[in-house]
């Protein structure tokens, strides 16, 4: 339908992109020879059809006007129906459009109908997300990532409360500014590592990318915006580290643990997350005697398998009475062991985080003594070769006779675990002999 210019009885317009038009269908009469009342919103040459649910006598229809003529019960019902929703059509309109900055008939509908409507607002959209996010723990979704966006949501609403005087802000607001005041934000308020600010970031521009994908925003105000990851730290220890960290006895029994864990990682590759899960139904025995790990990473969901050396072998058997159920290991929560790993590296004289510990694997362990960097990458459960640079399908044969090459070379055989003075807890039942 072609926009008129001028204002008429049955079309109310707004700076002539605006248009609304009521009208009846006299094809379609039901059984009492009524017809439905309908709506057409017109937007910049886009439109969009809204029913009711109001009948209508087409005797005292006027299309010209677009209302029902006379004051018969009907007349009056049709005519109180059509300025009701004009005024909501015009209070969508106005406020999607302000919110937004942009507006389409379908926009508007959705509004009026009650369906398919997305928060306008970015701590909103936040919050929607996560609780979308948090419905897919256990499916798809690991509750680890549930748990950094909750943190992201936590940080930028302070941010917005205590920098922006508000209690949310609008997306269609969202600029380059609001960037750079929230990365400000983190460093100095929150006096966050530059990596730590970066995932904050990375997070919002994933709000951003939602709000576009699902129509609420028309672009995407930080797609060109792709700040540099801080440059890394040495992601593995210094050899002569990781042989002190073998070597040296530890008094405080927690940090025994802590170490012996480290170190378990070191010689498998295991993080945490899969550490703390890790079942004795992962470890099995081959028909050569060898013991080995599979287990599929929690992060990836991609298979590790990794011939066990002596080392890990020797911290097995060590912590065997302490299991409880069919966990290997009785691994303390991530917040507590992230404190305790900070400590066993300043009891050391060195900065050490646990994900060193994988790093250890895939240099000190494996790639520097020659092991095949595919051989690493299905050891190491990488969910794509790109993090080992190259694409191969090692089977476990390939990878057993690469630890064998690596058990020759004496690495682990060379270099003393420290034991120390280890009593179990009492009045745990000892478990069956097995891995």
């Amino acid at each position: 339908m072609k926009k008129k210019s001028e204002h008429t009885d049955n079309t109310i317009k707004h700076r002539s992109t605006f248009a609304i038009l009521f009208y009846i269908n006299r094809t379609k009469m039901r059984k009492d020879g009524t017809c439905q009342l309908l709506c057409k919103v017109s937007i910049d040459a886009e439109w969009e059809q809204i029913g009711t649910k109001v009948s209508v006598n087409p005797d005292i229809w006027n299309p010209e006007k677009g209302r029902a003529n006379g004051r018969s019960a009907n007349a009056v019902t049709v005519n109180r129906a059509i300025d009701e929703l004009t005024e909501e059509i015009t209070g969508h309109y106005n406020t999607i459009k302000h919110n937004l900055g942009f507006i389409t008939a379908e926009l508007v509908k959705n509004a009026v109908m009650g369906v398919g409507q997305k928060p306008l607002t970015l701590l909103a959209l936040f919050r929607e997300h996560n609780e979308d996010f948090s419905k897919r723990v256990g499916l798809d979704r690991i509750k680890e990532t549930l748990d950094s966006y909750l943190r992201s949501y936590k940080h930028l609403s302070a941010f917005i409360k205590d920098k922006k005087g508000v209690e949310d802000v609008t997306l269609r607001s969202l600029d380059k500014n609001f960037y750079d005041d929230f990365e400000l934000f983190l460093c100095k308020n929150c006096h966050m590592m530059p990596k730590t600010v970066h995932e904050h970031l990375y997070r919002l521009k994933k709000m951003t990318k939602l709000a576009v994908s699902q129509g609420t925003l028309r672009r995407d105000p930080y797609c060109r915006l792709h700040p540099a990851l801080p440059r890394r730290k040495s992601r593995h220890m210094k050899l002569e580290d990781l042989k002190k960290l073998m070597e040296t006895p530890v008094e405080k029994p927690q940090l025994q643990f802590v170490r012996d864990m480290f170190l378990f990682s070191t010689f498998t590759g295991l993080a945490y997350a899969d550490l703390k899960r890790l079942k004795t139904s992962d470890i099995t025995q081959s028909e050569d005697g060898a013991w080995w790990i599979h287990i599929r990473r929690q992060k990836t969901d991609t298979l590790s398998s990794v011939r066990l050396l002596d080392i890990p072998l020797r911290i097995i058997e060590k912590y065997r009475n302490q299991r409880q159920g069919d966990n290997v290991f009785n691994v303390y929560r991530r917040g507590y062991f992230i404190l305790l790993t900070r400590e066993l590296g300043k009891v050391y004289g060195f900065d050490l985080t646990f994900h060193q510990a994988r790093h250890n694997f895939g240099t000190h362990v494996t790639l520097s003594l020659g092991v095949p960097i595919e051989t690493v990458s299905r050891m190491m459960g990488h969910m794509s070769i790109s993090t080992t640079q190259l694409y191969a399908q090692v089977t476990d044969k390939k990878v057993d006779e690469d630890m064998k090459a690596l058990k020759a070379s004496g690495f682990s055989s060379t270099t003393e675990l420290c034991e120390e003075d280890f009593t179990a807890r009492k009045g745990r039942k000892r478990p069956p002999r097995a891995i």
